[in-house]
């Protein structure tokens, strides 16, 4: 059994997906701040919260789990700035909670869900694992700790690890069964899409003076089927006692906001008004990812590499969404 916490979210539940459509018996635990019990579709769920002990426990009480992907966190890079607080207790004081049980319970091994906001602002790309960490907000730096911890309970206590550092997740399940819905939403293709459907009167693309191909960022987009690929092969690479790591989850390739937007126009048929706004503090011109370790070492395979692809996806759900 293996237990997928923060399984209701949007990364999480398309984990879940794959993981039942590869014969493995899942639990989601989710407590429905963010995410939607509507998405668990397969396996058993669990409603309770990380920072409650007994919840934690009497998951593992009832259930046989052999393994943990941890997904659970907040992920609000502005809020974090203004209440930190709140990001170091949910994301690093939970983790702790969760290993306390797992140790108890002598489950030992854990797939962690990362981000390359643990790198901060990078001047060489593509980025790989072995970069200098040096997050610049909160919500890496909790992400960073927790890495750190991990190292802390192999040694210790003979945990394994997999951490997987995702670039931007997007995209929907090809079959058209869950998809993306936050709220607040702030993941640029789904806005993009509210622009195109009507939902929002325009969009607006922060700093068109990059230096960069047409001025505008530039960032890695990873379809989210394939994140969730890279979890089933992380817990086979730790089923067959694999050596604990740390993996980029990227495309290797790049798309700029202008890019994003006119493949909306092109896979939508739609027009929108673009609104050109300064800069924001912080938005590093290009921001690009090595997977080249994780599909070497995991023998993880992207499907779906194409933006055309991913914002087809995207919008197919974006049209017949159910939450």
């Amino acid at each position: 059994m293996i237990l997928i916490c923060g399984g209701a979210g949007y990364i999480g539940s398309h984990v879940n997906k794959q993981l039942n459509g590869q014969g493995y018996d899942t639990v989601v635990f989710d407590n429905l701040v963010y995410g939607h019990q509507q998405a668990v579709k397969w396996g058993k769920f669990v409603q309770g919260d990380l920072s409650c002990m007994d919840d934690i426990e009497e998951v593992f009480k009832c259930n046989a789990i052999e393994a943990v992907i941890h997904l659970a966190a907040y992920a609000y890079v502005g809020e974090s700035v203004s209440d930190p607080e709140k990001y170091y207790f949910n994301n690093v004081v939970n983790t702790l909670n969760l290993l306390h049980v797992m140790k108890k319970y002598n489950c030992k091994k854990i797939i962690f869900s990362s981000t390359c906001a643990t790198y901060g602002e990078t001047t060489k790309v593509p980025i790989t694992e072995d970069m200098v960490q040096n997050p610049v907000n909160p919500y890496g730096k909790t992400k960073l700790i927790v890495e750190q911890i991990f190292r802390d309970y192999e040694k210790a206590y003979g945990f394994s690890f997999v951490a997987l550092r995702y670039f931007n997740a997007a995209g929907a399940d090809p079959e058209g069964e869950i998809g993306e819905s936050h709220c607040p939403e702030t993941h640029i293709i789904p806005l993009v899409l509210d622009a195109a459907s009507g939902k929002r009167p325009y969009i607006e693309v922060y700093g068109a003076d990059y230096e960069t191909h047409d001025g505008s960022c530039i960032r890695d987009y990873i379809h989210v089927s394939d994140l969730a690929d890279a979890h089933v092969c992380a817990l086979r690479y730790l089923e067959s006692k694999g050596e604990s790591g740390f993996f980029n989850l990227g495309n290797d390739r790049g798309t700029s906001v202008l890019e994003i937007i006119q493949t909306v126009k092109k896979i939508t048929s739609r027009e929108f008004v673009v609104k050109k706004r300064e800069r924001r503090t912080g938005d590093p011109a290009m921001l690009v990812g090595c997977s080249q370790k994780a599909e070497e070492i995991l023998g993880w395979v992207p499907k779906y590499a194409d933006i055309e692809t991913i914002v087809r996806h995207a919008w197919q759900w974006h049209e017949n969404a159910e939450f």
